[in-house]
């Protein structure tokens, strides 16, 4: 019988230990925790995602901030807001909600955000300093993932473990992650050969493709632990995961579903990095 990993719990869990270390932050410093979430244009999930966060901060007494653009929003006016909540002494995070609208390079937006304020965990020299193994700020689902693996109580040193999916945002964050807790790590994309084999090799399975159900019984180890970072909709309006869970399930020793696996410890982890800058801002 396989251990179905509840994010939604663990996430809930997160979220309450943030709360009252931030409680505690104000309480001895004065500061409260600051996030400010940048939404250029009207895409209808990242909408979606942009509430959740702010509900995210009420919920753990966070000073949460919204700046909506329009779609025809110029680069330098972009560029000009980020510049001005980089010098907000209020504001510790700042995320900008992707994709940006297409005649925006997403590239100078994400670096012209101050590291140091960079709770994505997206900039040159914060993804440099996870590459070396010296991380300030982790991508939210990557280090969310690891927050799931550990509290399950699953040993990652000496395992097999495959990532099918090479994204700057999971892929490959997650691969470096691995590889620091000593797991022999696979990357596996769409221009590998006999993927089925590689992902069998897997003792630790992170799907991360957007491909509905593209993981199936075949493609897993028996025993293997299997986390499903893909968030599909289907032609029905329901969710499904990267990996076929009634199926794959059976076979694996801890599986995430879709939803409540994955998802939820992405909003907890962005809670996380944002005190974790209210923290080196007090310092």
């Amino acid at each position: 019988m396989s251990i179905i990993i509840d994010g939604n719990k663990i996430a809930q869990d997160i979220r309450q230990a943030v709360r009252e270390e931030a409680s505690d932050l104000a309480r001895r410093t004065g500061i409260v925790p600051g996030l400010a979430v940048v939404l250029a244009g009207d895409d209808p999930a990242s909408k979606v995602y942009v509430g959740r966060k702010a509900k995210a901060c009420a919920e753990v007494g966070f000073l949460s901030r919204e700046y909506k653009l329009p779609a025809d929003v110029g680069e330098a006016e972009l560029l000009a807001l980020i510049r001005d909540l980089n010098n907000d002494r209020r504001i510790h995070g700042i995320l900008v909600q992707l994709p940006l609208p297409k005649h925006i390079v997403t590239d100078k937006i994400i670096a012209a955000i101050d590291p140091n304020k960079d709770v994505d965990g997206f900039h040159p020299a914060n993804v440099g300093r996870l590459v070396t193994g010296s991380p300030l700020f982790i991508p939210c689902t990557p280090r969310g993932i690891m927050e799931l693996i550990a509290r399950t109580g699953i040993e990652l040193s000496g395992k097999d473990a495959v990532v099918i999916g090479r994204s700057n945002i999971v892929g490959k964050p997650m691969a470096f992650l691995l590889l620091a807790q000593n797991a022999t790590v696979t990357m596996c994309h769409s221009k590998t050969k006999d993927l089925p084999a590689a992902a069998r090799r897997a003792d630790v399975l992170i799907a991360a493709v957007g491909k509905p159900h593209m993981i199936t019984a075949d493609m897993v180890k028996e025993g293997a632990v299997v986390i499903d970072v893909g968030v599909n909709r289907l032609e029905n309006g329901k969710l499904a995961g990267d990996v076929a869970f009634d199926e794959v399930a059976p076979k694996a020793s801890a599986i995430t579903p879709v939803p409540g696996g994955v998802g939820p410890m992405t909003i907890a982890m962005l809670m996380k990095n944002t005190l974790d800058a209210a923290r080196m801002a007090a310092v």
